[in-house]
């Protein structure tokens, strides 16, 4: 029979192995989804933000969170606010990363204290339009299709506080996408966008 010092030993052990385990293969879903945002970014021409995108997962205050709620299916910061009701590593991510249009979230101003999207300069909607189709591939895997995110958008658009600008811009590329595929959608969007540098609306800014 085992004595608890042995079953506290079995336990820290199994604790380690389950810890190296998740932030093996966090590190493994990150830098793949990276990858791809760097491939899809060069596509369209945006060759800074994508050597750049989404370096603030590997920081100790978002890479913890992955190391913990790692689950292979689904964002680690979407498991965090599920159990905690927040997510301190989105926190931290969407103050950092400009391709998040929760960073260009402010109040209204004039007296107004509704939170409300602010203009985005063009080039991070189009890092946004290639994050998103990284996000799902990566983790709808074989279920992705050209239309997959288009609908993800659609499905949580009433969720979403972004400039209309911005979401206009979004959903011209995502229905572009949808209706003529990878290759064709990233090269309108460096010829017509991203080259002579582009942006619909006027309030927004390459």
């Amino acid at each position: 029979m085992k004595t608890q010092e042995e079953k506290q030993k079995e336990g820290r052990a199994a604790v380690g192995q389950r810890c190296f385990y998740n932030g093996w293969h966090h590190f493994l879903t990150i830098t793949h989804h990276k990858l791809l945002v760097m491939e899809y970014c060069f596509q369209v021409g945006l060759y800074r933000q994508g050597l750049l995108h989404d370096l603030s997962k590997y920081v100790p205050e978002e890479f913890r969170t992955g190391i913990r709620y790692y689950q292979g299916f689904k964002s680690p910061n979407s498991a965090e606010r599920e159990a905690v009701g927040y997510s301190r590593a989105w926190l931290h991510h969407k103050g950092r990363n400009k391709h998040h249009f929760e960073y260009w979230i402010d109040i209204r101003g004039k007296g107004d204290p509704a939170l409300v999207g602010m203009p985005m300069p063009t080039r991070y909607v189009v890092e946004m339009f290639c994050d998103r189709i990284a996000a799902c591939k990566v983790y709808l895997k074989d279920r992705y299709t050209d239309q997959s995110p288009l609908e993800y958008w659609e499905k949580n658009v009433h969720m979403v506080a972004i400039h209309p600008d911005a979401a206009a811009l979004l959903v011209w590329m995502l229905t572009l996408l949808a209706k003529r595929g990878e290759r064709t959608a990233f090269r309108i969007i460096k010829k017509k966008i991203v080259r002579p540098r582009y942006c619909r609306g006027t309030n927004g800014s390459f």
